[in-house]
């Protein structure tokens, strides 16, 4: 038996709502995670701009510092072509040539050499210490270039106080334009590492200044063998000479690490500054909120589910439960078949139906012969099994769906036949005295052929007028006229039934 459309359409909502329960988890999660990659951008953005930051802070310390040391050496060079400068008291030479600039916390050794590599003043003490330097490679480039202008040379180790330099140097030239030697000055490298140190990078993050040629001049964290260190063919250093500035991700030479580099040229310089920050460094609290608040999301969705699916389980155990009870209430408890509240319901629809159609509608009622007999003799547990086994009687004469066997009280049946005509209604009365021929209680002894019925039919067409009610008084004169005729039999209410009709004549007979 179908289930009426308002309960239907119930389960049907009971579902949207588990599905509901399901998808909005996942709406959260998604939501979630565009909220994750965005916090991921927004670490990603704050670590270029931290980056680029840091970049022009060092970028101009370092740049303004060598600015002033190149002064300091220009100074020199042109103060060594004043007349008469050779004849100058030492001290005063030592002023003259160098000013205050050499009582610098970072500045090395200042000095001239002449072009056999000899000093020829020194800053650091009024008779130059003693030593050559033509070996070194300022003094070589410079012996070997004119108009070279300030050179940047490698890391070294001064020959004077053994620490670590870096050197810069211009070259003298002689007033007939021959090299007269280079005027030199250092910059110790503690000033480089402790410019760095101050600077927090997280664990895995690097500052490193290269010169162009791919000479590491220092990095930091400091290891002594990076100082002077070849890079020149890493791809990574490569990187930096393909524009003045910039920035990329790529992985460390020698090291299980991705890096964010930033870099720039210092000023105009042939040195280049990297800025490399860690990329798990970066990521580092993000990925902690995003393990927080993904496992926070995660949790509740989990939850929501449960509770969905927990709901859903209970919704549709309530469904269950009213589809049983409108089952229930439909249907007959002894025989399962519709009882009279659905008969009548049935009734009115296909009599509607038939109207709008224009087709016909049978109807068959059918009652048992002699049952009071069968309860007065066997009891009523018997006759209880007897109305039972005349509704699956009956209702294997019904072709479903249309049709409809229903208990109408007591022993009273009615078979509901829409879209049926006179023969139809009199096969299905023939099939039902059929099926009943087979009904027997072995338990009491009644064998097969001792339980008979009789029926009355009734066909009518809406479209000839008529209403329900009159069906049923001629399908039940018609029952009764059967049962006046001897019972175990089937009458059959003239057709077409209708006002005026023979069926309304036979009626009224009955009735005087």
């Amino acid at each position: 038996m179908a289930l009426p459309p308002l309960l239907g359409e119930r389960l049907r909502h009971a579902r949207a709502w588990i599905a509901l329960g399901v998808l909005t988890p996942l709406g959260m999660l998604a939501v979630s995670g565009l909220m994750l990659l965005d916090l991921r951008q927004d670490a990603w953005d704050k670590a270029e701009v931290t980056s680029k930051n840091l970049l022009q802070v060092i970028e101009r310390d370092i740049a303004r510092n060598v600015e002033i040391l190149d002064l300091s050496l220009q100074g020199a060079v042109e103060n060594l072509r004043l007349p008469d400068i050779e004849d100058l008291k030492p001290e005063l030479r030592r002023l003259v040539l160098f000013d205050r600039s050499a009582t610098a916390r970072d500045i090395g050794d200042m000095l001239v050499i002449d072009e056999h590599g000899n000093a020829l003043v020194d800053a650091g003490a009024l008779s130059p210490r003693q030593g050559n330097y033509a070996d070194r490679d300022y003094f070589r480039v410079h012996e070997a270039r004119d108009g070279l202008g300030l050179h940047v040379g490698r890391p070294l180790v001064s020959r004077l106080t053994g620490e670590r330099m870096l050197p810069f140097s211009r070259r003298v030239t002689k007033p007939d334009g021959s090299f007269g030697g280079v005027a030199l000055i250092t910059l110790k490298l503690s000033y480089l590492a402790r410019l760095f140190d101050q600077i927090g990078l997280g664990r895995d993050g690097t500052i490193n200044l290269y010169l162009r040629d791919g000479t590491r001049i220092m990095r930091q964290p400091f290891a002594e063998s990076d100082i002077g260190a070849d890079v020149a063919d890493d791809p990574t250093f490569r990187r930096f000479l393909d524009a003045p500035s910039g920035a990329f991700v790529a992985g460390s030479a020698g090291e299980d690490i991705e890096r964010h580099h930033a870099f720039t040229s210092v000023g105009d310089l042939p040195l280049v500054l990297d800025v490399a920050l860690a990329t798990r460094d970066i990521e580092a609290g993000w990925r902690t909120r995003a393990s927080t608040l993904g496992a926070v999301v995660l949790a509740l969705c989990g939850v929501t589910v449960f509770l969905s699916l927990l709901f859903g389980r209970e919704l549709r155990r309530r469904d269950a439960m009213q589809a049983e009870l409108a089952r229930l209430s439909w249907t007959d408890a002894l025989t399962g078949l519709a009882n009279r509240r659905r008969y009548e319901e049935a009734f009115q629809a296909a009599w509607a139906d038939a109207v709008r159609r224009g087709g016909p509608l049978s109807l068959l009622v059918v009652d048992a012969d002699h049952f009071k007999l069968f309860n007065d003799r066997y009891g009523h547990a018997v006759g209880d099994t007897v109305l039972r086994d005349l509704a699956r009687c009956l209702s294997a004469s019904v072709s479903a769906p249309t049709g409809l066997a229903a208990r109408i009280g007591g022993e009273e049946f009615a078979l509901l036949l829409p879209g049926t005509d006179t023969d139809g209604a009199l096969r299905v009365a023939r099939k039902v005295h059929a099926e009943v021929s087979t009904l027997g209680v072995p338990s009491a002894s009644i064998r097969p052929g001792t339980v008979t019925v009789s029926i009355g039919v009734a066909t009518g067409h809406a479209s000839a007028g008529g209403n329900p009610e009159a069906l049923y008084r001629a399908a039940d004169a018609a029952l009764y006229e059967a049962k006046a005729g001897g019972r175990h039999q089937t009458r059959c209410a003239q057709a077409p039934f209708g006002p005026g009709g023979p069926g309304a004549r036979l009626i009224r007979a009955l009735r005087a």
